[in-house]
């Protein structure tokens, strides 16, 4: 009953009645909500609205192929005044219809587009069966780029969509709950295949999405790491970092170096066709405005966006009134859930969504023949409010209906397209280190080692990174200075580390302490300590290299014993001079180059690879002295993060080395099992070059 109600309401001529009706009670609603705009009668509201609908649709491909700079550099909101400014033309020309100002006419506009989406949702019209999507697929393919791009083709295309942080356990419990109808009725149909994939060590995007969109993680041990040889804090949320790391992994062989795009990465892939990508955010010749025309060619697609973005800052602030009415546990507080968060999140689950699902469909109307976006939305929520939460599995419902969308739109493209779906990581759920016992592991480290300054350094979440690099790429393209500046405050706002830092030194304001190149040596503390996910990562500054487990057990007595012995810790990592690594816990030791255990193995119950993951992060150069994993409780499959995330990935234990891969079905798998992020990139590349050569 609800698809045949579906297939009726899209048709073209019932759909465009519905519209212009729905349309003209928004009209009408805020002509009543506003005294500044005046309309005679129904007759005047109905002529009103078919002259906008005329207006746009005869002016607005012309208007938003010239201004799209403008668009752009203005992130949007040119073209929301630009809204205004038509429907105040309309009531210039219409009898009875009076608008006082083209402020009034652009909040009429918001209005008229609000009162659109919400009703347009409860009878499921569909948007993509509208007329500015044909004008989309028509200038796009005059348009595309590539020596074929654009022309027929029965020469397949692939579209990689990463959906960031999701296991496989989880997707299959939220295909069983409803949450995923799309993915779901792929495998139903027997058009998909569902299989598992295990991470690296580190499990966290900045190592996966090198493996996979380059096959070579090497040298990344974590989110973020001290560098000994530049003396200084690396984080995988700069982009001047992660452009010298892609640069350092890239051999001209990415996964998208064919005339692939890369959407919403944080690597490029070696991509020519790159947008909102982290890695090549600052290179200017790399930006092109014309990457967004499929998504502002619709007059009302910012408006809608923006109208979701405060939607979602509603929702945010309301799930989490009521995780605090239901004493829901685990759950953040809100110095963590604060309205900071509601904004990056607001970003990461509507605007990045939007931006990535536009482009992607330019991308296939121009016949692109590959391209890798990745959706972070679910991850940032799984976050702050539960892997398995309801909040959570809403993200990720908004995630698949864009899938749909996809489908929809190859069915009009000039070549045939495969959707790839998968994920980088996992997410391991459990309350934080801090909330279970009452401090932080750089606090526990500075008990244990009470004669040096110890010093940490943590991120709220991945999500300030993925609005950072956004917000990057507004200001470092922004031609305005006025613009420019503030963008450049905002990101100073969202790049701002909530976390205490005891640094006698701190950052200036707007600073971000992870940017800071510390060569004296005095500036450093004598000990650094960062969280990853349930990963921590303890380095000493003095040495200049790792220091031995026989030189920590001499110059700082009872650190290792105290953190091994640990209720929250599962497990430390470090190199002994005449062992080699050697894995600690409470109650025995692992010697990995020896294959010996003394007393209880510390790695039972993380897996049968546990000792190939340790031995590769021992060989990095930056690995640190002491490498730190919090328990797994394997009965309620929890750990315990050593950043304030109740969903957190980066260590061992749970779902977060356990992502997914979802391909077409008479597609074969050149390995039995995928173990590593460059495995992942074999496969895909592999498929590439079956499929499109």
């Amino acid at each position: 009953m609800k698809e045949r109600r579906k297939s009726l309401v899209n048709q073209p001529i019932v759909r465009i009645l519905l519209i212009w009706v729905i349309q003209t009670l928004g009209l009408l609603f805020m002509a009543w909500l506003q005294p500044s705009v005046q309309i005679d009668t129904l007759r005047e509201a109905v002529a009103a609205v078919a002259l906008i609908g005329l207006l746009n649709a005869l002016l607005w491909p012309i208007l938003s192929r010239i201004l799209l700079p403008f668009a752009v550099f203005t992130a949007g909101l040119f073209f929301l005044v630009l809204n205004g400014f038509i429907v105040w033309l309309a009531s210039e020309i219409v009898p009875g219809f009076t608008i006082d100002s083209v402020g009034a006419a652009v909040i009429t506009s918001l209005g008229i587009t609000a009162i659109n989406v919400i009703v347009s949702t409860l009878l499921t019209i569909d948007d993509d069966a509208s007329y500015y999507r044909n004008v989309v697929r028509k200038r796009m393919r005059r348009q595309g780029k590539g020596p074929n791009s654009g022309m027929e083709t029965d020469v397949p295309g692939i579209f990689f969509l990463e959906i960031d942080g999701l296991a496989r356990p989880v997707l299959e419990k939220a295909m069983e709950q409803g949450f995923t109808p799309t993915m779901k009725l792929w495998l139903e149909n027997g058009d998909h295949k569902l299989v598992g994939w295990e991470t690296d060590l580190s499990s966290q995007t900045s190592a996966s999405q090198a493996g996979i969109l380059h096959g070579n993680n090497r040298e990344i041990p974590a989110f973020r790491w001290y560098d000994r040889e530049r003396r200084m804090i690396v984080a995988s949320s700069n982009p001047d970092e992660v452009a010298r790391l892609e640069k350092e992994r890239s051999d001209g062989n990415g996964l998208l170096a064919d005339d692939g795009a890369s959407r919403g990465n944080l690597m490029s892939g070696d991509a020519p066709n790159v947008m909102n990508t982290a890695s090549t955010i600052k290179d200017l010749s790399r930006f092109h405005t014309a990457d967004f025309y499929a998504y502002f060619a619709d007059p009302y697609n910012f408006s809608r966006t923006l109208l979701l973005f405060f939607w979602d800052i509603v929702l945010e602030r309301y799930r989490f009134w009521q995780d605090r009415r239901k004493n829901v546990q685990p759950r953040l507080d809100k110095h963590h859930r604060n309205f900071k968060y509601a904004l990056v999140r607001g970003v990461t689950t509507t605007i990045l969504r939007e931006l990535n699902i536009y482009t992607l469909i330019g991308d296939m109307y121009a016949g692109t023949p590959s391209a890798y976006a990745t959706f972070v939305g679910y991850d940032e929520v799984a976050h702050h409010s539960g892997v398995e939460s309801k909040d959570a599995f809403d993200a990720l419902f908004k995630i698949d209906q864009q899938f749909a969308r996809l489908e929809s739109a190859a069915r009009q493209a000039p070549r045939p397209y495969h959707l790839v779906v998968l994920s980088d990581h996992g997410q391991s759920g459990g309350a934080t280190f801090l909330q279970r016992y009452g401090k932080s592991l750089d606090e526990l480290v500075q008990e244990l080692a009470e004669e040096y300054r110890v010093e940490g350094f943590q991120e709220a979440s991945e999500g300030f990174g993925h609005v950072n690099a956004f917000l990057t790429d507004a200001m470092e393209h922004e031609k305005s200075s006025s613009s420019r500046n503030l963008a450049g405050r905002v990101r100073g706002y969202f790049s701002k580390d909530d976390s205490p830092a005891p640094s006698p030194q701190p950052p200036a304001p707007g600073e971000d302490i992870e940017d800071r190149e510390t060569k004296d040596a005095d500036d450093l503390p004598q000990i650094v300590v960062m969280a990853s996910g349930n990963l921590g990562l303890v380095y000493g500054t003095q040495l200049g290299r790792r220091a031995t487990l026989e030189e920590i057990e001499t110059n700082y007595p009872g650190v290792l014993d105290g953190l091994a012995n640990h209720e929250g810790v599962g497990f430390l990592m470090v190199g002994s001079q005449e062992h080699g690594p050697v894995v600690i816990g409470s109650k025995g030791r692992h010697y990995l180059a020896e294959e010996r255990v003394d007393g209880e193995d510390p790695l039972a119950g993380f897996g049968p690879r546990a000792v190939d993951h340790l031995l590769r992060e021992d060989s990095f150069s930056n690995c640190p002295d002491i490498l730190v994993n919090s328990f797994y409780n394997v009965d309620a499959n929890e750990v315990a993060a050593f950043e304030e995330l109740i969903g957190c990935h980066g260590g061992m234990g749970g779902f977060q080395t356990q992502p997914f891969l979802l391909y077409p079905a008479a597609w074969q798998l050149d390995e039995d099992e995928l173990v590593g992020a460059a495995a992942v990139y074999r496969q895909l590349k592999s498929w590439l070059n079956h499929s499109i050569k």
